[in-house]
């Protein structure tokens, strides 16, 4: 990137949303459902994305029902990351609700103090904290052959980038967030937003002479509105390095290096029954204009923006993702 040249760009030949190029065509069900198929063949040696990091500092802790089980997630003594199951052993109180003394988890029932290490019935689950989200690895879910860390995406360095998690819940499984990142076509239609003039310029089995052996890379240009007919256009590809994760990362244009992380964690059934799943997205942003310290700087004031900013596309795209999944649930998904 030329860190003189200005990030932002005027739209030259803006066009109106119906009158935009229709992607119907490239979006062929099979080559997203080809990219959904290899990404659910990788391993994910039974972690899972518990939260953000940034909710395990001091006495806060993370409490989730991931495929059904309970779990909480703090600092013990010392600021070493700890889990277990969130249910107490005494009389199943539930410990979301328990708070953090100086390391120690406290059950607001009776007292029992866990600091992390096997007591009283309770027994710990390994966790891991990547310096942006918390994972907890749950064998008995996941039924793979455990891995000592999560596969976590390269990223840029979290103390020089700002970074902001999102989280939603949606009725639908972990396979329907991973196919609406998967199929970027849709981008500029369903969020228009956010974005204009997106092309998919290469994609595993898709025509313009993309290949299979492309795997399950998905490259893409587009245009990040900001306000009227100001964008900024960069080459953004979509990976998916595990089962429940898609990884969009910026690789031409302005803030090139940046990532964007979903990760989808199955959190079991609601009372009728429908299966319930956490997205949580990660937002990694990095630049080298010398400017970008001063954004760093303001990183608490700009969090709240990006997870605004984020929270009204998965609005759509939960939707998108709920409605795939009610399709698949009565056997009505075209195909």
């Amino acid at each position: 990137m030329n860190r003189r040249r200005p990030p932002l760009s005027l739209r030259r030949s803006a066009v109106s949303w119906e009158r935009q190029r229709p992607t119907w065509q490239e979006a062929r069900p099979a080559v997203i459902a080809r990219a959904l198929k290899r990404a659910q063949a990788l391993p994910s040696g039974n972690w899972y994305v518990v939260g953000a990091s940034r909710a395990v500092r001091g006495d806060g802790k993370l409490a989730r029902t991931v495929a059904g089980r309970e779990i909480v997630v703090w600092r013990g003594p010392g600021g070493r990351l700890v889990g277990g199951p969130g249910s107490c052993p005494h009389l199943g109180a539930p410990l979301r609700d328990s708070p953090v003394r100086c390391g120690t988890l406290v059950c607001h029932w009776h007292g029992l103090a866990l600091d992390g290490s096997p007591y009283g019935g309770w027994s710990p689950l390994p966790v891991h904290d990547d310096g942006v989200l918390v994972w907890a690895r749950l064998d008995a879910v996941g039924g793979e052959e455990p891995m000592d860390e999560p596969v976590v995406p390269r990223r840029p360095d979290p103390a020089r980038a700002l970074t902001a998690v999102h989280t939603a819940v949606g009725v639908c499984d972990p396979e329907d967030v991973v196919a609406n990142r998967l199929d970027p076509w849709h981008g500029a239609w369903l969020h228009p937003y956010s974005f204009a003039d997106l092309t998919v310029v290469d994609a595993p089995g898709a025509p313009d002479g993309a290949v299979d052996g492309a795997g399950n890379e998905l490259t893409v240009d587009v245009s990040f509105k900001v306000a009227g007919r100001l964008v900024v256009p960069v080459r953004a590809v979509f990976t998916a390095p595990g089962p429940r994760t898609v990884v969009m990362r910026i690789t031409e244009g302005e803030g090139a290096g940046s990532v964007v992380e979903t990760h989808a964690t199955p959190l079991g059934a609601d009372a009728a029954g429908r299966p319930r799943t956490a997205v949580v997205e990660a937002v990694v942003a990095a630049s080298d204009r010398p400017g970008f310290a001063a954004v760093r700087r303001a990183a608490p004031l700009l969090r709240p923006l990006v997870r605004a900013a984020a929270a009204r596309l998965w609005r759509d795209d939960l939707s998108y993702a709920e409605r795939r999944w009610r399709l698949r649930s009565t056997g009505r998904f075209p195909g």
